[in-house]
């Protein structure tokens, strides 16, 4: 019979991954971090110490992965070390889930975390602060973290259950398409924020009508670029050059008469 691991020790394994980066090293990247978080299950699993021992150095290679999306992993990796420890598998069995999740789990992570949920969130923050003050930073902060803490929560509790399942799972999320939807609403509110901080200049001084220009040449300009099939990041960086030249421009003209 497989052993199955308590709630509580699940419970301990998935709060020791919300710091499976903080022994980030060159040799082995997130290994340290894997392998303390994976402890509390193993001590459960090997009540032996010499099996313990040789089930957390398993652990101990290599491994990198998107810090959230490597929940899953974690928890997949303790559903084969039940079957280990009950003589189902292998000890390898870990190792290779391990092994071919990463690096698929860490683009999809990456994609979607680091470059659409939390530019978003970022982006509805800045809007935010500018319409409400800071308790929209405060608001949005809050809601980044329940989203992606509930997200790890679930990809542990689908990889602890299911295993290799889990990959059916996450394709279910369908995290690539809902990425491009926040990444155009991200874009959505950058301009919304340039608007109001234009609307404040020209209501609070009278050379603020330099800031309306700015705004619109560097959106037109960066609207044609982009229409054009220019690279996304230089055309930014072209498009917030030319803001700030107009705005100088229209300032200094308008400060001399």
């Amino acid at each position: 019979m497989t052993p199955r691991l308590g709630l509580p020790t699940r419970l301990r394994v998935f709060w020791r991954c919300l710091f499976i980066q903080a022994a980030w090293n060159r040799r082995g990247m997130q290994n340290l971090g894997f392998a303390f978080a994976i402890d509390p299950a193993l001590r459960r699993l090997y009540p032996d110490p010499a099996r313990r021992e040789e089930a957390l150095a398993r652990h101990m290679g290599f491994f990198n992965c998107h810090p959230y999306m490597a929940a899953a992993i974690l928890g997949g990796a303790i559903h084969h070390e039940e079957k280990v420890a009950a003589g189902q598998e292998p000890g390898a069995a870990a190792l290779d889930y391990k092994a071919t999740l990463q690096g698929p789990l860490a683009a999809v992570g990456d994609g979607f975390f680091w470059t659409a949920l939390r530019p978003f969130f970022g982006a509805a923050a800045a809007a935010g602060a500018i319409w409400l003050g800071w308790p929209a930073v405060v608001g949005a902060l809050m809601v980044y973290n329940l989203i992606h803490v509930a997200l790890r929560w679930g990809l542990f509790r689908a990889g602890y259950e299911k295993g290799d399942g889990v990959v059916a799972d996450i394709a279910r999320l369908a995290l690539p398409k809902l990425a491009d939807r926040l990444r155009l609403l991200g874009a959505a509110l950058c301009g919304l924020a340039a608007g109001l901080l234009a609307l404040q200049a020209g209501a609070s001084a009278a050379g603020g009508w330099g800031a309306l220009v700015a705004v619109a040449v560097a959106a037109g300009g960066g609207y044609l670029a982009l229409s054009r099939g220019a690279p996304l990041l230089p055309a930014a960086y072209a498009a917030a050059l030319a803001a700030a030249v107009v705005a100088m421009l229209v300032g200094h003209g308008t400060g001399s008469t």
